[in-house]
């Protein structure tokens, strides 16, 4: 079974890592989204509201699971038996950032590639934070996240 992982802190989820997840699941039998809780990381939701809006999002695609993890993305990724990680790249300052996450990765374990999908130019300016700011600005944001995203984000609690 040919199994990838695709990791990120997904807070939250966008349109953007939806699509590379599905493209993804085209190419592989099993697609694993890992959401990453890194404690350095000040994140706007907390592990289990990203972990629920993943799993929403993807309730309907047999070949896509869900699961979390505060180690090593790498690590986890040998673990679940993952021949390589899933990555998207927007622009050359992500290229920049991943090529420097591929090193470290590879010191760690060399035998887990790193697929890179190239963003559709649709969600090429499209990011998390870029997400929080629109929201946090009141903008219409239901064009660029899942439903459940916006809904968790109405019954947030601040």
């Amino acid at each position: 079974m040919k199994k990838c992982c695709y990791p990120g802190s997904f807070d939250p989820i966008t349109n953007g890592h939806v699509e590379i997840a599905i493209r993804a699941s085209k190419l592989f039998d099993k697609v694993v989204i890992l959401v990453a809780d890194n404690s350095q990381k000040r994140y706007t939701f907390t592990l289990e509201e990203r972990v629920g809006m993943v799993k929403e999002t993807f309730k309907d695609y047999k070949n896509i699971e869900v699961c979390s993890t505060d180690s090593l993305v790498i690590e986890k990724a040998k673990q679940m038996g993952c021949m390589c990680l899933v990555r998207g790249l927007r622009a050359i300052s992500d290229y920049e950032y991943e090529f420097s996450v591929n090193a470290t990765n590879t010191f760690i374990n060399n035998e887990i590639d790193t697929i890179y999908f190239m963003a559709s130019t649709k969600y090429s300016f499209l990011s998390s934070s870029t997400v929080k700011e629109l929201y946090k600005f009141n903008q219409d944001i239901s064009t660029l996240v899942p439903k459940c995203v916006l809904d968790t984000w109405k019954n947030k609690k601040d």
